[in-house]
């Protein structure tokens, strides 16, 4: 997914994104791309909540 794709993303989509293509081992750079995105919108509180709440 390019960059402006993922813009289009909703946080939500982004965030449940970020989680599956951990879960399914994809590439590293396409994970970094996503957390990229993440930290540009400022989201990174969403994914420690999230995982801590998998736990």
């Amino acid at each position: 997914m390019s960059d402006r794709g993922m813009k289009q993303l909703s946080d939500s989509l982004l965030i449940q994104s970020y989680h599956k293509a951990i879960e399914l081992n994809l590439s590293q750079d396409f994970i970094d791309q996503i957390k990229l995105e993440i930290r540009e919108r400022s989201l990174q509180h969403l994914i420690k909540e999230q995982a801590s709440q998998v736990s």
